[in-house]
């Protein structure tokens, strides 16, 4: 396999640079994730480092098992892949019994608890809403290794904004880490500490690290923190065999402790640093791109981001009268987008605060447009989903061989909340799109063929890696939230000063913070981009707030007319069902709506290249180690033989096929359908 054909110029600048210090400084939707993965599968077919030597690291578990995915399908399949706390995690629990003594202290999962305990011991009410904030300000603490008795200070000159005095915050936090240590409890900032404090402390510890890890990247070097730095500094020991990529421009996490000065300075400490620059933008059209880099105009650290993508429409900047307007104009544009052919899952509406989603929650629901709401709770971790795995494994150990798969998940799911339609809003929504999304993995993998134990493994496989399935909905989102994620459309709601920037912005870095998260924001959108805002917060209010002051000279802000439907009252009639191309009947179950038929309606389609495309998917499986209908369903292949796509357009209007299976896998099988079709691809 040649792992660098394909890569652009820069890219394949980021694959070649195999040694010594580099930095990567790549502009949103430029492939970063593609460059490092090359990079690291080409250092190892060049033999330059042995797999099992390279730690790359990342910031989340999801991003963590995409690397990893992307290394197997490379011929890599040895490079560990790891968050910060799962690598030191690992380390530490190997090596406590040996230098320490014992069983490795138990871990904090979450430091309310043992707050509240501290409240008691210092005679003071406890707050569960005030302690989640002194929980946000220890931990601010203690990445940037502030002790509790110089926090006060260090909140003063960092212009922090506890929810209580400081010097009450310092005194819960010692009382915190008095429990803490008492208890032999380590938290995520401690497993830090520790892991760096071992290999200092014990020679032949980090003579044993150093030995297994000598090719290290880091992913979103933006986002490191003080502690992440201090033990990449302790790996690394004084060697330079270090790969960081980041992009100046998203750092949207100072609060949490996050500087982009490691970045930035990457070539002041490492003076004979190569550094590339990534800025051809593959995600966004040129009118998306334009936006977003006039967006980061005087930002210090631009990157000028040029797009590849064919023309699309102009962004559209809409001004509503109050908050209840754009809820419902936003609803009535997004049902249009919807009957125009974009699918729900990949349309999104970001806003600054989570309290705004109220108002979307409410307006989706009488418009009867399916949403899913991305919060900060991992799929896996939800209580319905955790309830669901337990009954279906249980439910596998007994199951035979006749019993169906989505007959049987759907009886499970049904005894715990899954219903024929979903409930209004709310936390009832939130958990029957959780179930839905496992009734809809379940109908594509029996469709593959696979029974009951074979879909508790593979939800197990999904859980490791947090692979959430799909869900069909509008992703209503905070800004934060949505970093690292992409969408066909994009709504940016409620950009008024006072919102974005927040309110409580007052630095000239708290600022610009806040026109980085606009730019997170505009960057999340491949095509449709929405921009609006409310010059009152309810019907009849005084309309007194003004638009952004990040939206100046971005347009004429002559905001086109809000839907003409803004005042009308929403329509009560269910949404139209997707019907059968052949016969006309509604189409119930995810199988047939993705091959736009009745399972039993009869529908022309080549066969030889249904075949073709079978044995394209199975060698691509075998290749990566996966299950068949991971790349893609039997029923998915179905629908591409029937339609046989001529474009990505064509391609991306079959369920099943989203941007990530597009850019996999689009080109193989447009050429399979161009052969079929007796059409030439060049």
């Amino acid at each position: 396999m040649d792992v660098l054909a394909g890569l652009d110029p820069e890219q394949r600048d980021v694959a070649e640079s195999v040694r010594g210090p580099v930095c990567v400084l790549a502009g949103a939707g430029t492939g970063k994730t593609r460059a490092i993965t090359h990079r690291i599968a080409h250092a190892v077919q060049s033999g330059v480092v042995e797999p099992q030597c390279v730690l790359a690291v990342t910031f989340t578990t999801r991003a963590a098992g995409e690397l990893r995915q992307r290394l197997r399908r490379l011929g890599a399949p040895g490079v560990q892949a790891r968050t910060f706390h799962a690598a030191a995690l690992r380390q530490l629990s190997y090596f406590w019994p040996r230098v320490i003594g014992g069983d490795t202290p138990q871990i904090v999962e979450s430091k309310l608890p043992l707050l509240v305990e501290a409240c008691r011991t210092l005679r003071r009410n406890p707050d569960r809403g005030e302690l989640r904030d002194v929980a946000s300000e220890i931990e601010w603490a203690k990445v940037t290794q502030t002790g509790p008795e110089d926090y006060p200070a260090a909140a003063l000159k960092a212009r922090r904004t506890p929810p209580i005095a400081p010097e009450e915050v310092a005194r819960l936090y010692e009382a915190y880490e008095e429990l803490r240590r008492r208890r032999n409890l380590i938290d995520f900032e401690t497993i830090l500490e520790l892991t760096a404090a071992v290999i200092t402390e014990h020679r032949e510890v980090a003579a044993q690290v150093r030995q297994q890890y000598r090719y290290f990247v880091v992913d979103e070097f933006q986002d490191v923190n003080p502690l992440q730095k201090l033990l990449l500094d302790t790996w690394l020991g004084g060697r330079d065999d270090l790969c960081v990529v980041g992009d100046p421009n998203q750092t949207i996490y100072s609060f949490t402790g996050a500087t982009p000065l490691y970045l930035t300075n990457f070539a002041v400490e490492h003076p004979s640093a190569t550094v590339i620059r990534l800025v051809r933008d593959y995600r966004s059209t040129p009118q998306v791109v334009t936006l977003a880099n006039r967006v980061m105009a005087r930002s210090p650290h631009r990157l000028e981001l040029v797009a590849q993508r064919p023309e699309g429409p102009e962004p559209v900047f809409t001004e509503y009268d109050d908050e209840p307007a754009e809820a419902l104009g936003v609803a009535l544009t997004v049902k249009k987008l919807m009957a125009d052919g974009v699918p729900a899952r990949e349309i999104a509406v970001l806003f600054r605060v989570n309290a705004q989603s109220e108002a979307y929650e409410q307006a989706f629901a009488e418009a009867r447009v399916p949403y899913v709401l991305r919060g900060a709770e991992r799929f896996f971790e939800r209580p319905e989903v955790r309830q669901a795995v337990v009954l279906l494994r249980g439910a596998a150990r007994s199951a035979n061989d006749e019993e169906s798969l989505a007959p049987a998940v759907h009886a499970i799911l049904s005894g715990i909340g899954l219903t024929p339609e979903p409930p209004g809003g709310g936390s009832a929504r939130e958990k029957w799109e959780s179930l839905k999304a496992l009734a809809d993995l379940a109908e594509d993998m029996a469709a593959e063929g696979a029974d009951l134990p074979a879909f508790v493994a593979e939800l197990e496989r999904r859980a490791m890696e947090q692979h959430a399935p799909p869900v069909e909905g509008v992703t209503l989102a905070s800004l934060h939230s949505a970093k690292g994620l992409e969408w066909d459309a994009v709504f940016l709601v409620g950009l008024t000063d006072g919102m974005v920037p927040i309110v409580y912005a007052e630095t000239p870095e708290q600022i610009e913070e806040e026109r980085r998260l606009l730019y997170v924001g505009v960057t999340r959108a491949r095509e449709h981009l929405h921009l609006s805002w409310a010059l009152a917060r309810s019907p009849g209010g005084r309309r007194s707030r003004r638009p952004s002051r990040f939206l100046d000279g971005l347009s004429s802000l002559t905001a086109s007319p809000p839907p003409k439907a803004e005042r009308r009252a929403p329509s009560r009639k269910a949404a139209q069902p997707v019907q059968c191309r052949i016969c006309g009947r509604s189409l119930a179950t995810a199988a047939e709506q993705k091959l736009g038929r009745c399972a039993g309606c009869p529908a022309d389609y080549d066969e030889e290249l249904l075949e073709k495309l079978k044995a394209w998917r199975s060698s691509v499986a075998k290749e990566n180690k996966v299950p068949a209908y991971v790349v893609f369903t039997d029923v998915t292949l179905q629908a591409i033989a029937e339609r046989v796509p001529a474009s990505e357009e064509d391609l991306m209007q079959i369920a099943g096929i989203g941007r990530v299976k597009l850019d996999r896998y689009g080109d193989a099988v447009l050429d399979l359908c161009r052969s079929a079709a007796g059409v030439s691809g060049e």
